[in-house]
Formats: C-alpha cells, sequence, structure tokens
C-alpha cells in the first residue's frame, strides 16, 4: 500500500518506521539533533509548500533512511495508512 504526503509524493507504507508530529517531537533535543543530522546528511526531502505540520521517517530495502517532512497532518497521514483500522479491539 502506499501513502500520499502531499504535492507529488508517495511512499510505501512498509517501509514507514514512524510519522511524527512536528510541533511535540522537535521539543525534545534527541528529535531536533537528528533531525539536524540528517538535513546535514542530504536525507530529508520537503514536501512541502506550506508550514509543515509532521515528519515521516522511512528507511528503504538498501536500509537507507529518509525524512520526509508534510504539510498534512501526523493524524491524517495515519489515518490514511489504515494501520489503526488494521489494530484488533483490545
Amino acid at each position: 500500500m502506499y501513502l500520499h504526503l502531499g504535492q507529488d509524493t508517495v511512499i510505501k507504507t512498509d517501509d514507514i518506521v514512524g510519522i511524527f508530529d512536528l510541533e511535540t517531537s522537535t521539543i525534545s533535543k534527541h528529535s531536533r539533533d537528528y533531525l539536524a543530522d540528517m538535513q546535514k546528511a542530504g536525507n530529508v526531502v520537503n514536501v512541502s509548500m506550506e508550514m509543515p505540520k509532521s515528519f515521516v521517517l522511512c528507511t528503504g530495502r538498501d536500509g537507507k533512511s529518509t525524512v520526509y517532512i508534510s504539510q498534512i497532518s501526523s493524524v491524517t497521514l495515519l489515518k490514511r495508512t489504515g494501520f489503526v483500522d488494521n489494530l484488533s479491539n483490545v
């Protein structure tokens, strides 16, 4: 299955490691440092022409990590994956 991140960017849901809210996750110094390191390494793809709201961490089959910055909220992206629908009633 695929996930549309905005603009013309679509990723495979199998490659997703996590979907994060940009505002709350960057409170942590570790998250900020990680994003800065990924930016320096050239592994950040900004698919947002508007104010970014989330980022999606992906790892491909080659083991390379990529961070996608999106203007779509993390909640909306999570709903689009269908992951919540697949959870069993606990």
